[in-house]
């Protein structure tokens, strides 16, 4: 039976508690969403005792179910002031669950200031172990001193120096099969919260682990079955399909053409260097270095679709992992970087100082905006984050708190956030219904949380017209299944293949109900993905959110963007209409609409 794990930053106390009855068919954000609407006061500093680090695996994480590997960690972000869930990659999640731990949550505070420490888990139970010897290291030695310390193969979550100082665009990063620390839950600041927590790492062991019962194998078979035919025949996540032969960044040239790949912080809509940096030019520069990088790798075990890879400095000799569509996107054409090396060097920056690449990029874009350095400049760039940020100066102190905290501090006010947080690679004012989606996510400004680029950009899931300004149903239904798909521990990638082959779908859910001994269908799976949303709905408008929030930033609405000359246009009544629980489909959520 699967339990709680329990650590308490204060009197340094680890404990395991059963599991309440209303979390038992619960995991990955629907777990840390419910857990921090439980038990974190809305109103609480982010960085103050009240707040909880929350990280659980997903439904089927643990098991052998394809593509399952995903670890959500969640907490009231302080970068978006609002309940968060930032989810990664990486070794942790199967170990977590191959434990019996159904989710690990830290609170409270060291009574000693800036003292670390690192949470050891393994079957025999779980332990705080002093890490003085770690603290202000980046990520990669911290990987590797761990890994000599407690063998190689375990799971490491772990902050960087940002973290560390509590740094707003810190995230969480996670290790991979090669130990490259590379995997991270960037988004929101939760690197904060757990520096905040004086946890620099936590080490996963699960030799000898219980493992994960499935409750009904005949059904979970079945189920995972469906999602791995499904999986292995569309175009898009299939063996040699795009994912797999380019990575996300395939998605470079595409955006390009549509208009919609933010440019130059986000002044317009196309790069002129875009095809040095696609995802055809990156997978031919690897072929071609023919030395330690590689396309088509898996960012953990179990991955069919593999989209990840490793990048090779000129010398054919290991770089860094992973050169995704939006790191390359957020430190090279949103910065006018058209060098993917010199890209390279910064994602390499980033994956060992412990910050979000996004919202490191959209920093350095307005950094630039602000005239602190010149649009292009790589290495300035690279120094900025290597001296000022690393070292945490006054400056790097600036920077390191995100792109809403920079503008202000140099009086720009081109800032391309929602709610606190720095938008993705996609352009609103091209793409409307992602633009929904970034202003209402109880997220901030997030791809993630509601990708409508599927059916407006890439006609997977239906087609959609992306100037289309009707996009409050498009946006909320790809919102609440998309936070039950967080829930699963599947990869997001695998809703490509859900939203085209139905059956796909089916065996998603059913692979989850086979685990939890239930009998779901796909339309309990997205009454479960409404309930969740309406929860982190309820925690934000506690938290003092109101309407205003919900909206894209004044210089969208008022600035045409090259090369199609639109503006954000969609009406307030339409951003409003989606969190109006009163035009929820009733047929769905029953009573949640109420």
């Amino acid at each position: 039976m699967a339990k709680l794990l329990r650590v308490n930053m204060t009197d340094l106390s680890v404990r395991f508690e059963e599991v309440p009855e209303k979390y038992a068919l619960l995991g990955g954000r629907g777990l840390t969403s419910s857990i921090i609407y439980d038990e974190v006061p809305p109103l609480c500093h982010p960085l103050g005792p009240d707040n909880k680090l929350i990280i659980a695996p997903g439904i089927v994480s643990g098991t052998k179910a394809p593509t399952s590997g995903r670890t959500s960690f969640g907490g009231k972000s302080p970068l978006t002031g609002g309940i968060k869930e930032s989810n990664a990659g990486g070794l942790s999640s199967q170990k977590i669950a191959r434990l019996g731990i159904k989710a690990i949550i830290v609170e409270g505070q060291p009574r000693e200031k800036d003292r670390f420490y690192v949470l050891k888990v393994d079957k025999d139970g779980a332990r705080l172990l002093p890490a003085d010897h770690l603290k202000g290291k980046g990520m990669y030695e911290t990987c590797d001193l761990l890994w000599k310390e407690h063998g190689e193969g375990v799971a490491i979550i772990g902050i960087g120096p940002a973290g560390e100082m509590r740094m707003a665009a810190a995230g969480i990063c996670v290790n991979d099969m090669e130990n490259t620390a590379g995997r991270y839950a960037g988004r929101g600041g939760l690197g904060a919260v757990m520096g905040s927590k004086g946890l620099k790492a936590i080490v996963i062991d699960d030799r000898g682990g219980p493992g994960v019962e499935i409750k009904n194998p005949e059904l979970f078979e079945r189920g995972i079955k469906k999602l791995t035919q499904a999986s292995l025949t569309h175009d898009v996540t299939k063996k040699g399909g795009a994912l797999n032969t380019y990575g996300t960044n395939v998605l470079v040239n595409i955006m390009n053409e549509a208009g919609g790949y933010p440019t130059r912080n986000f002044s317009s809509g196309r790069f002129e260097l875009a095809s040095q940096i696609s995802g055809e030019t990156k997978a031919e520069i690897i072929r071609k270095r023919n030395g330690e990088g590689m396309t088509g790798h898996p960012c953990h075990p179990g991955c069919i679709i593999q989209c990840s890879d490793r990048w090779a400095n000129p010398d054919g000799t290991f770089k860094v992992s992973v050169m995704e569509y939006e790191s390359v996107w957020a430190l090279g054409a949103n910065c006018g970087i058209g060098d993917l090396d010199k890209i390279a060097d910064l994602i390499w920056l980033c994956n060992d100082i412990g910050v979000d690449t996004i919202e490191m990029g959209d920093t350095l874009a307005v950094a630039m905006e602000a005239g602190l350095l010149a649009f292009g400049d790589a290495d300035t760039a690279i120094r900025l984050l290597n001296e000022e940020v690393r070292h945490g100066t006054p400056l790097g102190r600036i920077l390191g708190n995100g792109c809403v905290f920079t503008g202000r501090a140099f009086g720009v006010t081109r800032i391309p956030a929602v709610k606190g947080q720095g938008m993705p690679a996609y352009e609103p004012r091209a793409v409307k219904g992602i633009g929904v989606t970034y202003a209402t996510s109880t997220m901030g400004a997030d791809h993630t949380a509601g990708y409508t680029i599927a059916p407006e950009i890439l006609g997977v899931g239906g087609k959609a017209d992306p100037f289309a300004v009707q996009k409050a149903d498009l946006s909320r239904a790809f919102q609440a299944t998309t936070a039950f798909i967080d829930s699963t521990g599947y990869c997001l990638f695998d809703a490509f293949c859900v939203l085209d082959i139905p059956e796909g779908f089916e065996g998603m859910v059913e692979s989850c109900a086979g685990v939890l001994g239930v009998n779901w269908t796909t339309q309990d799976a997205v009454r479960l993905g409404y309930e969740i949303i309406r929860k982190e709905r309820l925690f934000n408008e506690a938290a003092g959110f109101t309407k205003a929030h919900d909206r894209l930033p004044d210089f969208m609405t008022k600035e045409p963007l090259p090369p199609h000359n639109t503006v954000f246009d969609v009406p307030p009544e339409e951003l409003d209409a989606v969190y109006d629980f009163s035009k929820w489909p009733k047929e769905v959520v029953g009573e949640v609409a109420a």
